[in-house]
């Protein structure tokens, strides 16, 4: 699974994960200065604070979350780009499969993630 996000309000997704952190009473005084560093200076690493993998995935029949890791980085994203398409299964409505699938697709090319 991957995500493309747009965060439209950088400040709010910061000052969110600021409050999550200053409500957390499990952090130490350490941890939680480092932490509240991170998400100040990284929009990413605020939205990371902010979301759990396993509450994203916990209500959907038939999957166990084995896993977790997170990796971002700032890209440029232009849905009108020839560098990003939908699967085959996006245009026809159905997926035979019958799991999900599809969504958009980066493809290869030097410099681009994935």
């Amino acid at each position: 699974m991957e995500l493309v996000l747009e965060v439209e309000d950088e400040a709010a997704v910061m000052e969110a994960a600021r409050r999550r952190i200053a409500e957390d009473e499990e952090l130490g005084t350490l941890e939680r200065e480092r932490t509240e560093e991170a998400v100040t200076e990284d929009t990413a690493e605020a939205l990371a604070y902010l979301t759990d993998p396993l509450v994203l995935v916990s209500e959907v029949p038939g999957v166990e979350l084995q896993q977790a890791s997170w990796s971002s980085e700032h890209i440029e994203y232009d849905p009108d780009s020839p560098y990003w398409e939908l699967d085959e299964d996006d245009v026809g409505g159905d997926d035979e499969e019958g799991d999900g699938g599809g969504g958009l697709n980066r493809r290869e090319r030097p410099g681009f993630p994935g």
